[in-house]
């Protein structure tokens, strides 16, 4: 890639990208026998996540943890697929199933060769608590976390962008957002910052293939982190 010379941090989005939300939450929902689907109770459940925050971005809501707006989405389901089995600490548990997702079989590897080269953060809409105890179970070597609750905003405020440059002391050129979603990549491209765009077509399951044809316009495009450091000389 030309330019990659002067590229000095990765920020990577995480959910979806680095870590398999929909795998992760389908197998913990299925395991607790709730006579329910708990692929379709991973879809509903990410399905809220764009709403929940749009509360807080419009003003109707003061800042909030995503643990907190997680937690709000659940209690809707909750009564949407008349689920009353679970008691206030199976319910809190449950909401921290966000905490233990598991990562991509190529992230640790891509993360490790990456970092021989790159400094590694979260630019993830996740609380720091969360990215923290993601991190440490999933093995993510990440060499700063940052997240929307550091810059308070969410993605795709411009200061979530901006932040990871002022972070670092560097120009947002120095940059690279790396995600496997589009309008992730686009928006971090519009204030100043490098893009690389992840394959994920399971990101919402094996039945609901994600078409990821049409990301051409980035920097670089891969089908792995593994990948990623390779096209990167790691």
């Amino acid at each position: 890639m030309a330019g990659a010379d002067r590229v000095e941090v990765l920020a990577f989005d995480v959910f979806g990208t680095v870590v398999d939300w929909y795998g992760s939450i389908a197998r913990e929902v299925d395991a607790l026998g709730l006579d329910v689907d708990g692929g379709e109770f991973a879809l509903a459940w990410r399905a809220g996540y764009k709403p929940a925050m749009q509360r807080v971005q419009s003003g109707e809501l003061g800042w909030t943890h995503l643990d907190d707006l997680h937690r709000g989405i659940l209690d809707q389901l909750l009564e949407r697929f008349a689920i009353t089995s679970l008691s206030e600490a199976d319910k809190r548990h449950l909401n921290r199933v966000w905490h233990r997702l598991d990562p991509w079989p190529d992230a640790v590897e891509g993360l490790t060769r990456l970092k021989r080269r790159f400094t590694l953060c979260t630019l993830s809409n996740g609380n720091l608590g969360l990215l923290t105890n993601m991190a440490k179970r999933a093995g993510l070597p990440w060499d700063c976390i940052l997240s929307a609750e550091v810059f308070r905003q969410y993605k795709p405020h411009p200061d979530t962008y901006l932040g990871v440059a002022d972070v670092f002391d560097v120009p947002p050129a120095a940059v690279m957002m790396v995600a496997a979603h589009q309008e992730d990549l686009d928006s971090a491209r519009c204030h100043g910052l490098r893009t690389a765009y992840i394959e994920r077509p399971h990101e919402f399951g094996m039945a609901a293939s994600k078409d990821v044809s049409g990301a051409l316009d980035n920097d670089l495009h891969a089908a792995s982190l593994v990948g990623l450091a390779e096209r990167l000389g790691c």
